[in-house]
């Protein structure tokens, strides 16, 4: 339940050990965006808020204006306000002094949502869902590099353990998570402390690579939140650990990307997953969600792969998805069905990279599936086998066709609303014109930490 005004002032008061406090919200690429106040300020913040230019939302990976954007000049570049969205005070455990963070989303001057605001455009979907009188169910599988980038190039860290580094994949490896246990340990204890329901790690195929799951919830604003602050938290510990996170799609040309995927479903008033009938195969509506999927991919690619780097992930045989198919227990596949009971059954959406905004994925992911149940959208025949060699159709591969496709599929407005559209498209084509002027290494050195 979302943390109410007098809550947030108990645990302040509970919690005189905290000197400072953050207040940010989530701009268009994930990135946070806020303040810092002494302790004493925070009072001032749960009650009536604080004031950022409705740009802050809107800015590139480097932090910058949007050039043509019309948040900044055309109107006088005026201020919005930011309420806390309830989650109320996460402690921030990667810095030195005790410091909490009170995460905030965006309102006008009228007390109207701003629709360029990321955690609005997943609101607006899940009361949709809410709507039908259906709550998704959600958990994310977030995937990450730990690095050592204080030489040249980018490498695996050496092994606190060992003072060795492993310079290759170690799928499902104990040794790899031991070589790191202090860290995750932190990470565990970090996790609990912010309300982050983080359950099984392992070691993924990259030097270097691991996966944390985060336990499925019944809202889809905390489901996001708990990625966003867990990205934030992987990054800032592991600088406290002296190394590197990078959620990066492709930090490395000839390793596995970093994924984020989604699994779902959606109970009824009654407590009923929807998607289950009995059967291994699944609901119709389980069916009509994924063609919902499918069918919105090529329109929504630029939300799972939102920069230059991301497309390097999306290649065949690196075990990221290409082609628009679904399947049972097939991982090549864009959308797959989990094997398990019937009270289980869920999709899996694996098209995501990990240096996705989490807001607007979960709004990309939902409301696809809503759109297909909207519709009845009927999906292919589930694929078996290979899909990378099969022949289908495939999934936007160049950034700029993403944009183009995002901009102008009128099917796009069925998710998000037209100034979110036309926000990120401008955001986008501005950070492609500069990416241009970038060899991939300048690029990577920027995505590294920023994503």
């Amino acid at each position: 339940m979302p943390m109410t005004e007098a809550e947030m002032h108990a645990w302040l008061e509970a919690h005189p050990e905290v000197r400072t406090i953050r207040v940010a919200a989530a701009d268009l690429n994930g990135q946070a965006r806020g303040k810092r106040l002494p302790a004493r300020s925070a009072a001032k913040a749960i009650d009536g808020g604080t004031r950022f230019p409705l740009s802050v939302m809107n800015l590139d990976i480097w932090g910058e204006d949007i050039e043509d954007s019309p948040l900044v000049f055309a109107s006088g570049d005026p201020d919005g306000l930011l309420l806390p969205t309830g989650r109320g005070f996460v402690p921030m455990p990667w810095l030195e002094a005790p410091t909490a963070l009170l995460p905030l989303w965006m309102f006008r001057d009228d007390g109207t949502p701003f629709a360029g605001d990321p955690r609005h455009a997943l609101h607006r979907v899940a009361e949709r869902w809410r709507a039908r009188g259906l709550a998704p169910v959600v958990a994310t599988e977030l995937e990450f590099y730990l690095i050592d980038d204080t030489g040249g190039a980018p490498t695996v860290p050496r092994s606190p353990r060992s003072g060795k580094r492993r310079k290759q994949g170690e799928i499902l490896s104990l040794r790899a998570l031991d070589a790191f246990d202090a860290f995750f340990t932190d990470l565990y204890d970090a996790a609990e402390a912010m309300d982050i329901p983080a359950d099984a790690a392992i070691s993924e195929a990259g030097m270097g690579q691991f996966e944390i799951n985060l336990l499925h919830v019944d809202d889809p604003l905390k489901a996001a939140d708990d990625a966003w602050l867990f990205k934030m938290l992987v990054k800032g510990l592991a600088r406290r650990h002296g190394f590197a996170a990078s959620f990066a799609a492709k930090p490395y040309r000839d390793y596995s990307g970093n994924g984020m995927h989604v699994h779902f479903s959606a109970l009824d008033a009654s407590g009923r997953n929807i998607f289950d009938d009995g059967t291994e195969k699944g609901s119709d509506a389980l069916r009509h969600a994924i063609g919902g999927c499918l069918k919105m991919l090529p329109a929504l690619t630029l939300i799972f792969a939102p920069h230059a780097n991301s497309y390097e992930r999306l290649v065949p045989g690196a075990h990221a998805p290409t082609g628009i198919a679904w399947g049972y227990e097939n991982r090549t596949t864009a959308i797959r069905v989990p094997s398990g009971p019937g009270v289980a059954r869920r999709l899996e959406h694996r098209v995501a990279g990990g240096d996705v905004n989490p807001y607007l994925m979960l709004a990309a992911v939902l409301g696809s599936a809503l759109v297909g149940l909207e519709d009845g959208a009927e999906p292919p025949e589930p694929l078996t086998g290979n899909a990378y060699a099969a022949r289908l159709p495939q999934i936007p591969s160049a950034w700029a066709e993403a944009i183009d496709r995002f901009a102008s599929d009128p099917e796009v407005g069925r998710v998000f609303a037209p100034e979110l559209v036309q926000n990120l498209v401008l955001t986008k084509r501005q950070e492609q014109r500069y990416m241009a002027e970038l060899d991939r290494d300048e690029q990577l050195a920027i995505y590294l930490d920023s994503v």
